[in-house]
């Protein structure tokens, strides 16, 4: 039987420390998290491996690098409001659930709403709430702390920095593959936003997302 304890500390000292991802908070919700809950049952002896995970719907679970990256970029405080574009399995909501007051978390597949409810409920995290809806009709002004967005956008969309509260952080990543880029961006005022590159990376687009036109020859 597998030592679960020992493979998640071994991922946060392989994996995650390895990438500067530093911040004490989030390494002990990541320690805390049952990682393995969230996968499915055929990937759970590698729910701690440095790779994508399939799951339903045509979809992957990003690896413990990039959750590790997002939780440290968004500075989560505990009486923040958080939105998750993308809740996948929950693994993501789950920490985010831990780290801020309450979450509000964002899937467009139904199978996958379902999925990430009942993970939640077997990690009791109480404090997410798993809706299914598209993250790119979202259209609310001022209303989250942090904001994570788990697809990348290929054309960048002003409507989740809107989102966002003044002094409020958000996480997306823009571009096309072959290389993206992660950025944080902060609400500095009621028309001020300011944007920072944290690190390449490449991740599958957001559904719906608008995509650059093509070029015709």
């Amino acid at each position: 039987m597998l030592n679960t304890d020992v493979i998640r500390e071994q991922m946060l000292h392989q994996q995650v420390r390895a990438v500067e991802v530093v911040d004490e908070r989030v390494l002990a919700v990541m320690r805390t998290i049952p990682r393995e809950l969230f996968v499915p049952e055929a990937y759970r002896l590698v729910a701690y491996a440095d790779a994508e995970i399939p799951i339903p719907c045509g979809q992957t679970m990003l690896p413990p690098i990039t959750h590790g990256r997002i939780l440290q970029a968004l500075e989560t405080r505990s009486d923040d409001v958080a939105l998750l574009v993308g809740a996948g399995t929950g693994y993501l909501a789950a920490c985010l659930g831990k780290l801020t007051s309450r979450v509000r978390a964002l899937e467009i597949f139904p199978e996958l709403v379902e999925l990430a409810r009942a993970n939640l409920y077997a990690a009791a995290v109480n404090t997410v709430a798993v809706e299914q809806a598209d993250g790119m009709q979202l259209d609310e002004e001022g209303a989250y702390d942090v904001i994570a967005v788990t697809g990348s956008l290929p054309l960048y969309d002003e409507r989740f920095q809107r989102a966002l509260r003044v002094g409020g952080r958000l996480f997306v990543v823009v571009g096309q593959m072959p290389v993206m880029e992660a950025w944080k961006v902060t609400r500095t005022g009621e028309r001020e936003w300011q944007r920072e590159s944290l690190f390449e990376t490449a991740i599958d687009p957001l559904i719906n997302a608008p995509q650059p036109p093509k070029f015709v020859f």
